[in-house]
């Protein structure tokens, strides 16, 4: 593959500050103590063959979203990590934002209401993270309005209560449909058996953040084991300036107490003898400080965001020797903005609803290789959009849809030619009431020629659907035009992936990959009316978007407790047509992170260093078009660091005290078409502290 390289390149002051600190990295990963925990990677039928001295330092590694059974995370059709409760805590993060910040090929802004996901170089302003898919425990996120993935503070669930993250990166189509198109963030929760008690959590933080947590899990003997928790937070956040804004008339440019956040959250999980049932709510508020979509400056204009899942799966072994699954669930989506236009409320509302259910069965063939066989049916009860003003009233938009979907798909594992060669083979077709039908397939190779080396060789192709926004937002008086016609935007991947693994709890990867995008769905402007509408992108004359990239990453895992992961990323991200660059793409990101047990296993610190480069800006896009110098944010890096103690001063305490950007580094993030700012600046130097006690 040939990649083509930006002529920019960081400045050799901040380069030598990340390499700098890499090296350093490196060294204690590599220099500090030898591990006896990762020793060699077995198939699961291999196990047999060992001797105990063997067994005993053997680490096997799964993942269980990659083909919606469990396997070996080598044998996955994918390029996955996977982030546990004791890296979550160790290294401070707060959201699952922060923890794919973390990630190779993961780049987060943030434009002070919500948090968006850019994979592998593509976060393109004015998505809303609807090309990636979340699941919680294997239940979808994503709402039915505009298929947004809330990653931030509007995240569903008490970070505390996760007990591991899947991160699949790659189309998920084959398996899972709509969104999972760059890649699957599958999140598994806690059990009982992980709480056993009651567990209560506080911390404070700047800008007069406070979260609190009640949390009660237990197993009983005869197999019952639930969990119970609830959770309340609430931010003043900050006061913030924005030059755009700079006249006596918008407060001379301060956004005065305007950037506040509150949220609160309840969540409980039952489950006996294979019946698993959950159930979430939560609700966020988030004071707005932009002055987004055009609304008065320095007013009470905020987004409110709820949502509500139940969630009821039946697991069994057949006698057959196969597994079943079967689940059914229901969702309800709320949003409610308030912008203030004139001094005159204006209310933007969402409402979704939706039912589902799954039927899955999978069964091993060949000895350890398997067949899934499933099939979904969503049914989305209620998608309802509606704009109007308060005092005087005046209704522009009162939308109500209603749309099905039915999916069946089929994913297999088979030997091809050789033991230590391995095909894997998906295949789903979803059926859409809005434009029909869409099949994707998924092909692997996976060779293990030497017992620690592995090499994947995958295709695979996915579609993100036009929403209901995309389509059916409609109003003369905003001067939005809808789209009925619309057809799914669609991806094609090859990927290239090289893992090995070292005696002493070694793993380097190398992935190397290639992404074609079609079709895209984007605003443009009616001629015949002038008016803002949503048309697929047509390649023969706005061209396709190509991505091409390689990623490396060097991780260890010790049973002395020491552990850490650094990466290095290279994107490049171009249209086809033009060759021109695609906005709020990083071309390089440089991340590590490592954890070191200070005192017995009871004290632990925790540091993180996180380098993106520049990114093109919209107005730097419209310079470029214009045939002027393209605008950039500056590239930056941020360092964190966390001290966290276990069960030190007393049994069931655990306290934590962690510093985020650590130097007070400025950086700014790209704005989104519905900002007046181009950059939407970060937060400084901030910290939290916390307290965990289980009883």
């Amino acid at each position: 593959m040939t990649l083509n390289i930006k002529d920019k390149i960081m400045s050799r002051k901040s380069l030598s500050i990340i390499l700098a600190s890499l090296t350093e990295l490196i060294l204690l990963l590599v220099l500090t103590g030898r591990s006896v925990s990762a020793g060699p990677l077995v198939h699961e039928g291999e196990l047999k063959d060992l001797n105990l001295e063997e067994m005993i330092t053997v680490d096997v590694p799964t993942v269980e979203g990659a083909s919606k059974f469990e396997q070996i995370v080598t044998e996955a059709p994918s390029s996955v990590t996977v982030v546990t409760s004791a890296e979550i805590k160790k290294l401070g993060y707060r959201t699952l934002a922060d923890i794919l910040q973390s990630l190779r090929g993961f780049d987060i802004t943030y434009d002070r209401n919500y948090s968006y996901s850019g994979v592998r170089g593509y976060g393109r302003p004015g998505d809303y993270n609807d090309k990636i898919l979340l699941l919680i425990d294997g239940h979808r996120i994503n709402d039915n309005i505009t298929n947004q993935a809330p990653l931030g503070t509007e995240f569903s669930i008490d970070i505390d209560l996760i007990d591991s993250i899947e991160i699949i990166r790659g189309p998920g189509s084959s398996l899972y449909g709509n969104n999972a198109f760059f890649a699957v963030i599958d999140v598994h929760t806690k059990n009982g058996r992980d709480l056993k008690g009651t567990e209560i959590s506080t911390d404070a933080g700047s800008y007069d953040n406070y979260k609190g947590r009640l949390s009660y899990g237990t197993e009983y003997s005869n197999g019952f084991e639930g969990v119970a928790s609830g959770t309340g937070y609430a931010s003043r956040g900050q006061s913030l300036y924005y030059p755009e804004y700079n006249s006596p008339l918008t407060n001379n440019g301060l956004a005065d107490n305007r950037d506040s956040d509150q949220s609160k959250s309840v969540f409980t999980k039952f489950s006996y003898h294979g019946i698993t049932l959950e159930n979430s709510f939560s609700s966020r508020t988030k004071g707005v400080p932009t002055g987004s979509f055009g609304a008065d400056f320095n007013q009470a204009n905020q987004s409110v965001d709820s949502l509500f899942f139940s969630d009821l799966k039946i697991e069994k072994r057949l006698g057959s020797g196969g597994d079943a699954m079967a689940r059914v669930y229901y969702d309800y989506y709320s949003y409610t903005g308030d912008f203030f236009y004139s001094g005159v409320d204006n209310k933007d509302l969402e409402r979704g609803e939706r039912v589902g259910g799954e039927l899955k069965y999978s069964v091993a063939i060949f000895n350890d290789h398997k067949l899934v066989i499933g099939g979904e049916y969503l049914d989305n009860l209620k998608q309802q959009q509606q704009n109007y003003d308060i005092l005087p009233n005046y209704t522009y938009l009162d939308d109500n849809r209603r749309s099905r979907i039915i999916a069946e798909y089929l994913q297999l594992d088979l030997p091809f030619f050789l033991d230590w060669i391995t095909l894997n083979a998906g295949f789903r077709h979803d059926e859409y009431d809005t434009f029909g039908h869409t099949y994707n397939p998924r092909l692997g190779l996976i060779l293990n020629p030497f017992q620690k080396s592995y090499f994947k060789l995958l295709y695979g192709s996915a579609f993100r659907a036009p929403n209901v926004y995309e389509l059916y937002y409609a109003s003369p008086g905003l001067q939005l035009e809808g789209n009925p016609n619309l057809k799914p935007e669609k991806i094609q991947t090859f990927e290239g992936i090289y893992d090995q693994y070292f005696l002493d709890g070694y793993r380097a990867t190398v992935s190397l990959y290639k992404n074609i995008v079609t079709d895209l769905i984007e605003q443009r402007i009616d001629q015949s009316n002038n008016f803002i509408i949503y048309r697929n992108v047509d390649e023969n004359v706005d061209g396709k978007v190509e991505t091409k990239g390689i990623e490396l990453e060097l991780a260890r895992k010790g049973s002395n407790g020491i552990e850490g992961r650094i990466s290095y990323s290279f994107q490049n991200v171009k249209n086809t047509l033009t060759d021109a660059e695609i906005p709020n793409s990083p071309n390089q990101l440089a991340k590590a992170n490592l954890i070191l047990p200070l005192y017995m296993k009871k004290i632990f610190f925790g540091i993180e260093e996180l380098y993106t480069s520049e990114k093109l800006t919209l107005a730097g896009q419209t310079a470029q078009n214009l045939g002027l110098p393209g605008i950039y944010t500056d590239q930056y890096y941020l360092t964190n660091l966390t001290l966290s103690t276990h069960d030190l001063i007393t049994k069931g305490l655990d306290l934590s005290a962690s510093i985020y950007n650590l130097f007070d580094k400025p950086y700014d993030d790209p704005g989104r078409p519905e900002h007046l700012q181009d950059m939407i600046q970060q937060n400084g130097i901030n910290y939290r502290i916390k307290v965990t006690y289980q009883f």
